[in-house]
């Protein structure tokens, strides 16, 4: 019942642009988040919205990286603009863990995205 993809991932040059996509069966009802894991480093918080859309973002990506979501398709998006080497990982989506306004990590994950931006 609880199952999230991710697509949209694939190498781009530095300076290019990606879109990623998460689907998941009931987001109008829960915080959302994307995490990345880059090769030998722990999984960290990319961005983050709450139930009434107000998101936060690492200070890494703030500027450069969009989250958004549309409920009529149940599906959440990052938008990910001048895109650097050090962005390069895999890509999770995560649903909160509460049925709340606020954003909680849960064990809710995706597959995961792998996204490359190198020359």
């Amino acid at each position: 019942q609880v199952h999230l993809v991710e697509s949209g991932g694939g190498w781009v040059q530095p300076g290019g642009s990606l879109r990623l996509s998460c689907t998941d069966s009931d987001i109008a009802s829960y915080a959302m988040a994307w995490y990345r894991q880059a090769p030998g480093k722990q999984r960290e918080l990319v961005a983050s919205i709450t139930r009434g859309d107000t998101t936060n973002y690492a200070a890494s990506v703030k500027g450069r990286f969009t989250l958004s979501r549309d409920f009529a398709k149940n599906t959440v998006f990052l938008q990910m603009n001048s895109l650097e080497p050090q962005d390069t990982g895999v890509y999770y989506c995560n649903r909160g863990k509460y049925p709340t306004n606020d954003y909680y990590a849960s064990d809710y994950w995706g597959q995961g995205t792998q996204v490359t931006v190198s020359s």
